[in-house]
């Protein structure tokens, strides 16, 4: 039985994924593919423990979590399902935590270790969804004010540029936690919109994918209408942020340039293998803007963001 693991990540539609394999659970059992969401994952605890949380004995908690885990997925490969997805984000940590350690994923080494042993070899492929740097700090704060976060300022802004983390780090640190296990890559630029064909790479083609002429857009980030009313509300000015609409664009060019780069150099690694474990998944959909296309509504879904904490819309 396949065991999949998609990890996220954040602010990269793993909210509309989960919905779509949510809504469409029916003819996916029908095909041998069963799905593990957050309702499962957090609220239901499948994987409670595997972080160790106050007031017990971590290695208790991780004993206890890898027999659930094995015991789930003995039962689900005896009603005849062939391939189970497991969607959480919160497996690498959160979007709370980035903004206050102004850090990209910090403990997600540790982290990716603890779910390894959890699942105890059983993990066939992790998939990742990346995306522009900037686009997803920008999703992030965006995110952080709207949930009592301050406005950052030019030297916050600056720490999330030069903290020397990236997608290329965090890839790294999935292939040292899963060795040998194949790490499929998506592009959020060009699949956000499109989780049937995220599905369908996933599964490498086994499955007919069912088909949405229109999915939702889930947990997208905020505009600046919405973003300054919030200000507003709280007390705080809400000319800290700039005036129109659309989206919030925290960084001044140069910032935003150096996030791009990184990026860029990022699908540059991924793309020729990262050391043989990756596959990065690029359906070329994209007509301009190269490898590191900028952030827009290019395709349906474009600004789909995954939701961090609170899931009782997911999975």
């Amino acid at each position: 039985m396949d065991v999949i693991l998609h990890i996220g990540a954040h602010r990269t539609a793993s909210t509309t994924l989960q919905h779509y394999l949510r809504s469409n659970a029916g003819a996916l059992r029908a095909q041998g593919v069963g799905f593990w969401g957050p309702m499962r994952t957090r609220q239901a605890g499948l994987l409670s423990g595997v972080i160790p949380v106050p007031g017990g004995d971590p290695g208790a908690q991780l004993d206890r979590a890898r027999g659930r885990i094995a015991l789930q997925l003995e039962t689900a490969a005896r009603k005849g399902v062939r391939h189970v997805i497991i969607s959480d984000e919160n497996i690498l940590g959160s979007v709370r935590r980035n903004l206050r350690q102004r850090r990209f994923y910090r403990d997600a080494g540790a982290r990716l270790a603890r779910f390894a042993t959890a699942f105890d070899g059983r993990v066939t492929r992790i998939v990742l969804a990346v995306r522009g740097l900037d686009a997803f700090w920008a999703s992030s704060l965006s995110y952080g004010v709207m949930r009592g976060r301050a406005v950052p300022g030019t030297d916050d802004l600056d720490r999330f540029v030069t903290q020397g983390r990236s997608w290329r780090t965090l890839v790294d640190e999935i292939a040292t936690a899963f060795p040998g296990v194949g790490i499929q890559v998506h592009v959020h630029e060009e699949l956000a919109g499109r989780p049937e064909r995220r599905l369908w790479h996933m599964l490498d083609g086994a499955v007919t994918a069912p088909r949405e002429t229109r999915p939702p857009w889930l947990n997208r980030a905020s505009d600046l209408p919405a973003l300054r009313e919030v200000l507003a509300l709280r007390g705080e000015d809400p000319a800290l942020l700039p005036s129109g609409a659309g989206r919030w664009s925290p960084f001044d060019d140069a910032q935003a340039a150096a996030l791009r780069e990184i990026h860029a150099d990022d699908l540059f690694h991924l793309a020729s293998g990262a050391g043989g474990a990756v596959r990065l998944i690029k359906e070329s959909t994209l007509q301009t803007g190269g490898m590191n296309p900028p952030d827009g509504a290019k395709t349906r879904g474009q600004d789909d963001d995954g939701q961090d904490g609170r899931m009782a819309q997911t999975g």
